[in-house]
């Protein structure tokens, strides 16, 4: 019999960055076990319960007893319902027939890249941006390029800068999301439409993640599907309905993408949850208490913005939606990672470092969530300002 090694290496594929804020809430989690009150601002989860709705009709299904799969492509109900939030939302009409129903818009991103890309593919991302993105890009062998946004460029990924990168070295794709994490940004109608067009002209795959429409504070966001067929959109349940860990989303494809998706996920995942997905379709009648909801992170964004200018914090990228503050804090350090390590353990607050989102300039800036209640928010506040002066 031959001898089994003592370890086995793990995959070159899986080496891929820890995904910071989760690092963060695992060092809240142990401090607060060990008798420490913690203020939580690292996580973008909402801190509101899933709406009532959802809550009865994931009961009543229950109550029938069987749980089982649906189509792998979802319940054609809910694809329909989702069709249907675009005339709604945005007057744009979508054939349901173009809508997958996916676990979380993780799930999402990773069967659109399978189906999209091979192995090589080189696409481009804004820098800031989501940290995930460049994890399953080096998971799945794609190629990352980062498009650095800053105040000439209005924060956001324009036309012009894909155009320059695809003369330099071609593009397959471009992945973007508005409004932002971390920042909030959002795109303005036209820069949408100019990057939609670009790409169309171009030979580039468009992916606009819209995971926080509905969430914006002073202008609505625009979609993606209104300024082109070609695009694919990723969205979620997650964020405007309050609905993290049921982990379901969905994505809206060209109409030849469809049924490569659908044998991807017949493969990696049969189907999304059913209950998941009875939840999801009644979320759409919760609008008025999800609006409550989105009244709160309204309230503690005026706060924020009103307290940190106060504190030294005043330079952060514009917050036109989701529930973030991205924040500039070179003026106290040049290190993000110690920077919210002494915050968490001096001033019992969790934040993200800005190193997540931006591996070349995030050693200087953090980033807030006030996705929580108005009070935590209030007190998080109040422990970075007192941090501050002692430290």
């Amino acid at each position: 019999m031959s001898e089994s090694p003592s370890e086995f290496e793990p995959s070159r594929r899986s080496a891929v960055a820890a995904f910071l804020a989760l690092d963060v809430l695992g060092a809240a989690g142990a401090l607060e076990r060990a008798g420490r009150d913690i203020v939580h601002l690292e996580l973008g989860e909402p801190g509101a319960p899933s709406p009532r709705p959802v809550l009865e009709a994931a009961r009543a299904a229950l109550d029938l007893g069987r749980i089982a799969y649906t189509e792998s492509l979802g319940r054609p109900s809910l694809r329909a319902r989702i069709a249907a939030h675009y005339q709604q939302t945005h007057g744009v009409a979508v054939d349901p027939a173009r809508v997958v129903v996916t676990t979380g818009s993780s799930a999402g991103f990773i069967l659109a890249f399978l189906a999209l890309f091979d192995v090589g593919a080189r696409v481009a991302v804004a820098a800031p941006g989501y940290p995930a993105y460049l994890n399953i890009f080096q998971a799945l062998g794609l190629e990352s390029v980062s498009l650095e946004t800053g105040p000439e460029t209005g924060y956001v990924v324009t036309a012009k800068m894909i155009e320059e990168a695809h003369a330099k070295t071609p593009l397959k794709g471009v992945l973007l999301m508005s409004p932002s994490n971390p920042s909030g940004v959002m795109m303005k109608e036209a820069e949408l439409k100019a990057v939609c067009e670009t790409c169309d002209r171009l030979g580039i795959r468009f992916i606009s993640d819209e995971i926080y429409h509905g969430l914006t504070y002073e202008r609505p966001a625009s979609t993606a599907l209104a300024f082109s067929s070609n695009v694919v959109v990723v969205n979620s349940f997650s964020k405007y309905f309050c609905m993290t860990g049921w982990r379901i989303g969905w994505l809206v494809l060209p109409e030849n993408m469809v049924r490569p998706v659908e044998r991807l996920q017949q493969s990696l995942s049969i189907s999304v949850p059913y209950l998941s997905q009875i939840g999801a379709e009644a979320a759409f009648d919760a609008v008025e208490e999800l609006e409550l909801v989105k009244a709160g992170y309204a309230r503690n964004r005026a706060l924020l913005l009103n307290e940190l200018p106060g504190m030294g914090l005043g330079d952060f990228h514009p917050v036109d939606g989701a529930f973030y503050v991205y924040v500039d804090i070179s003026r106290f350090t040049n290190d993000s990672g110690d920077f919210c390590r002494r915050l968490l353990h001096e001033g019992g607050v969790a934040a993200t470092p800005g190193l997540d989102f931006d591996r070349a300039r995030g050693h200087r800036t953090m980033r807030l969530s006030f996705a929580g209640s108005e009070s935590a928010v209030r007190e998080g506040v109040t422990r970075i300002g007192r941090w501050l002066k002692v430290g």
